[in-house]
């Protein structure tokens, strides 16, 4: 029985590499927490789906994505935000569980800039 090798990853956002086998793990919490999207569309933008789950995530489904993804790519991930997409309480804990930030030094939620 021959292996089949994975294909390369993909780039996608913010030049994070985004494996086949990352984005099948994604796939089912794409389904659950961008609900208003299909798979595949949520998919195109998977730091959005991670966003998401970061965000809105149950343990268990927090728990298997770090475990796929691993602390870089969450990082990563938190580091690029975009505005809206955190609560506050969501933005500090994952600046303290990913080390990004020293107790009481959690920098401010991402902001939407208007020209005007």
């Amino acid at each position: 029985m021959t292996s089949r090798p994975e294909q390369p990853a993909t780039a996608l956002g913010r030049g994070l590499e985004w494996s086949p086998s990352a984005l099948a793990a994604l796939r089912p919490l794409a389904l659950r927490y961008v609900w208003w999207s299909t798979p595949d569309e949520a998919l195109a933008r998977p730091e959005r789906v991670v966003a998401q789950v970061m965000n809105l995530g149950d343990q268990r489904d927090v728990e298997v994505m770090a475990a796929v993804l691993g602390d870089r790519a969450l990082q990563e991930v938190l580091i690029h935000a975009e505005a809206g997409q955190f609560t506050e309480r969501a933005w500090t804990y994952w600046h303290y569980r990913l080390g990004l930030a020293a107790l009481e030094q959690v920098p401010p939620l991402p902001r939407r800039v208007f020209a005007g």
